[in-house]
């Protein structure tokens, strides 16, 4: 991006880019620098154009990026969320898109639909009154490179369906290959113009990728795998908001931060954004200033989560979900969690229901804990009763609030939602169902269960 802006300043403008990852914030700012170097803002209400990439045929883009602006000057047309670039490699997530937005936002999974007939090359015929049932396994997965999507089709094939004869729209032949992208960007070359697209995901495989590799500009902005450099990117964009804003960050304020948003970049820009707001006229952000505005650490969320499972506090779960989700935690590392605290549960529920600990009841506070219970359940324990998820096994804490919360479940129930969460892990290994959909309907039911 660095030389990509130092080519713009010079007036050296590519007549396209693509833009594309899972980094959404990323993409967003270098995007808008992009913008702000190819079009003045006092020239945007006639230079510049955007499109939805889910709405954009072939047709309406070659119009676009060929017409002159009608200042004289070069004009910026942005397609966002393009699918120009997705093959059936990516069917996959698009289903999963369609799966998450069924019942929220329709029109939106209607959308998407739209592009997973593209890439597939199925036609409403061929999937309409049943006639996906007839499709084989072996035809699915050429079609879509996935065969767990083959199984779980009946979840959400037949409603998208409805919903697209709902929204009574037709699915465009329009495709990009190869030419036709050649042909988009030589006119946007000819007119003087730019075309940028921005995309999740992308085949590189695909010849219209490398058209626009070859022609243009692409710029990858998918998240980091190494933590050391992730870190020192998350430096450098902190560096340059800070410069803007006119602050300076502590030493201890910036590995408080880290610590709290596991380095991640748009929760830790998020946050960021908020400290410089409440420091107000001060220059430098100290570290009592993270510790009191920025949300509690990756750690402290997890047990926040079990804490309100175990005792049943829905409304507290379903928020402390969202959090973890919002701050980048993986949906299998929240499950692999929830899992371990039902099965200290069960084990406390075990224990307690064998009568061989002192009575207690769940008010019990952490001192008589400490003086009464715990020798009496050390003494319980062997050296074959030890391992990582055994209650054995724990620190003192993690037992007390096992034995404390257990009584609000029964034997059965907490065996009833161990058989849940490992359906969920296996729903979450097969199909494109959405994670946050069926954690919060696990969390539901484990609070309303007996």
């Amino acid at each position: 991006m660095e030389k990509i802006l130092a080519d713009l300043k010079k007036g050296i403008v590519a007549p396209c880019y693509l833009l594309y990852g899972d980094e959404e914030y990323l993409i967003s700012e270098n995007l808008n620098k992009i913008i702000a170097a190819i079009v003045p803002e006092a020239d945007r209400d006639f230079s510049l154009f955007e499109f939805d990439g889910e709405d954009t045929d072939i047709d309406s883009l070659v119009k676009s990026v060929q017409s002159p602006s009608l200042l004289g000057n070069r004009k910026a047309v942005i397609v966002k969320n393009s699918s120009l670039f997705s093959s059936r490699q990516n069917a996959a997530d698009i289903i999963k898109k369609i799966f998450s937005n069924l019942e929220e936002n329709p029109a939106k999974a209607s959308k998407y639909f739209t592009a997973f007939l593209k890439i597939t090359g199925f036609s409403l015929e061929d999937l309409q009154n049943d006639e996906w049932k007839k499709i084989s396994e072996e035809q699915w997965r050429e079609a879509v490179e996935s065969a767990g999507t083959w199984e779980e089709r009946e979840n959400w094939l037949p409603r998208i369906l409805e919903i697209h004869a709902a929204e009574n729209l037709k699915a465009s032949s329009d495709t990009a290959d190869a030419e036709e992208m050649e042909e988009i960007v030589k006119k946007a070359a000819a007119a003087g113009n730019c075309i940028i697209f921005t995309a999740t995901t992308v085949d590189q495989r695909k010849k219209s990728f490398k058209t626009i590799a070859e022609m243009g500009v692409v710029i990858d902005f998918n998240k980091t795998r190494k933590a050391i450099t992730q870190k020192n990117f998350l430096a450098k964009e902190t560096q340059s908001i800070l410069q803007k804003a006119g602050k300076e960050m502590s030493p201890g304020a910036w590995r408080k931060l880290g610590g709290k948003t596991g380095w991640e970049l748009r929760p830790s820009i998020m946050e960021l954004e908020k400290l410089i707001f409440f420091v107000g006229e001060r220059q430098i952000i100290e570290e009592k200033d993270v510790q009191e505005i920025v949300g509690k650490t990756k750690e402290d969320g997890i047990f926040a989560l079990t804490n309100a499972l175990s005792e049943k506090n829905q409304l507290a779960a379903l928020e402390t979900l969202k959090n973890l989700l919002d701050q980048g935690n993986h949906h299998l590392q929240i499950l692999t969690m929830i899992i371990r605290e039902i099965r200290l549960l069960l084990q406390a529920r075990i224990l307690v229901d064998s009568g061989k600990l002192p009575k207690f009841t769940s008010s019990m506070d952490y001192g008589w804990f400490q003086k009464i219970m715990y020798p009496a359940f050390t003494r319980l324990g062997t050296s074959a009763l030890k391992g990582e998820n055994i209650i054995f096994s724990q620190k003192p804490y993690p037992i007390y609030n096992a034995l404390r919360n257990c009584v609000h479940f029964s034997y059965s129930g907490l065996v009833t939602l161990l058989n849940e969460l490992l359906k969920i892990d296996l729903t979450f290994k097969s199909s494109a169902a959405d994670p946050q959909i069926l954690l919060e309907k696990f969390l539901i039911n484990a609070c309303a269960i007996n």
